[in-house]
């Protein structure tokens, strides 16, 4: 008979490995201060404030009403996979046959799908530290075992071809990167990451590029792994740039030889990706779509050039500056405050003290996390504005 002090259930050791997200916690301080009537500024959620724009919302509506709900491939509405492949023509100038686009339940299902094809019991992935957390959640959730490497502003905060090189063992199979990465919003420079791909691939190993937010590209026209060679495995999203979030809905292009793998997960895992959200997505790539989104863009970048200097003069370091995303990640070492170096503190003082909701560097690795946050500017640029004179009051006393 068991206690309440005897657990019910056994759990699957993989369990242990994946953390779960410190912000949440700081997330919930953040609710209770809000329930108790406080104005609080949210700079923490990586969620574009902007919804999905009328032309998706209307073709949402319009799928509803035909009633186009039903189960659909596994691999998502040919319509839809071919739409994506002209994307990348228009975008990047690449051709890419539809057959290998995966239209997936979010850019989380197609990482997890990746990794499931690729990553077998005790592989060893290398990815930079910081990184996204569920990057080596999704590792670990194979069966995989994560290895973060040390990327400071050196590198942009991302790996190198050296790294890779350096890091590779007897039991690497490959490796999994962002660009551009949250939570910094740097991205990997086209020669780098040409490089790394290269080094991989005499290896023998896997790539994994994770271009979610590649669409957020603010100083240079981004450029696709997929450049690099058909070996290479991309995924993508409707969530960042398409503004989608809460649709679920994404997409990886994998090396022909793989389709056939990722159609039977696919069928395992996830029967298949949303219909009502891959018919409204079709309206994403029609030219008064792209048009709203492209002036999206540059609002995000707008708020880019301000918050940058802004932190800076609060006294944070911004050893590089994001070209993508919309995210800054920042060193506390140097600001006037007593929690300076100790950004989980920091963090607290901040939501408590000034209404200011920012995530400390806990979440996205073991390098030196304690010495930086990470801010997101998808919030308005007022809220930005007003966020910015809270802090410096806060700095000043």
């Amino acid at each position: 008979m068991n206690t309440l002090a005897e657990p019910l259930v056994r759990l699957a050791a993989r369990v242990d490995a994946i953390e779960p997200f410190y912000v949440m916690e700081l997330m919930k301080e953040a609710q209770l201060l809000e329930s108790l009537g406080r104005d609080i500024i949210h700079m923490g959620i990586g969620e574009p404030d902007f919804t999905a724009p009328e032309p998706v919302i209307r073709a949402a509506s319009d799928a509803l009403t035909r009633g186009v709900t039903q189960y659909t491939n596994a691999l998502g509405i040919a319509p839809l996979r071919e739409a994506i492949a002209r994307h990348y023509r228009d975008a990047f100038g690449l051709e890419i046959d539809p057959e290998r686009v995966v239209v997936t339940a979010g850019a989380s299902a197609a990482l997890l799908l990746a990794c499931m094809a690729l990553v077998d019991h005790g592989d060893e992935v290398l990815m930079p530290d910081p990184c996204y957390p569920c990057n080596r959640h999704f590792v670990s959730a194979a069966d995989g075992k994560p290895v973060l490497i040390p990327s400071g502003p050196a590198e942009r905060f991302q790996l190198t071809a050296e790294h890779v090189e350096a890091h590779w063992g007897e039991k690497t199979r490959g490796v999994l990167l962002a660009s551009p990465s949250n939570p910094t919003g740097t991205s990997i420079e086209p020669a780098e990451l040409r490089r790394i791909v290269e080094t991989v691939r005499a290896k023998g190993g896997f790539t994994i590029v994770d271009e979610i937010y590649q669409g957020l590209s603010y100083d240079a026209k981004p450029v696709s792994a997929l450049s690099y060679g058909d070996d290479v495995v991309t995924v993508n999203s409707f969530s960042k740039y398409f503004s989608m979030t809460g649709w679920r809905l994404g997409w990886l292009v994998v090396p022909p030889a793989m389709v056939g793998a990722m159609e039977k997960l696919s069928q395992n895992l996830f029967i298949c990706p949303s219909a009502l959200a891959q018919h409204a997505a079709l309206a994403c790539f029609e030219p008064e779509t792209l048009a709203i989104y492209e002036a999206r863009r540059l609002e995000f970048k707008r708020r880019r050039d301000f918050i940058v200097p802004a932190l800076r003069s609060l006294g944070f370091g911004v050893p590089v500056v994001p070209d993508g995303a919309f995210y800054v990640y920042a060193d506390t070492r140097t600001v006037a405050h007593p929690a300076a170096g100790d950004s989980d503190a920091l963090t607290r003082s901040m939501l408590h003290d000034a209404g200011v909701v920012l995530v400390p560097g806990a979440d996205f690795g073991f390098h030196q996390p304690n010495e930086y946050i990470r801010l997101s500017y998808a919030t308005a640029y007022s809220k930005l504005e007003e966020a910015v004179d809270r802090l410096a009051k806060l700095f000043r006393r």
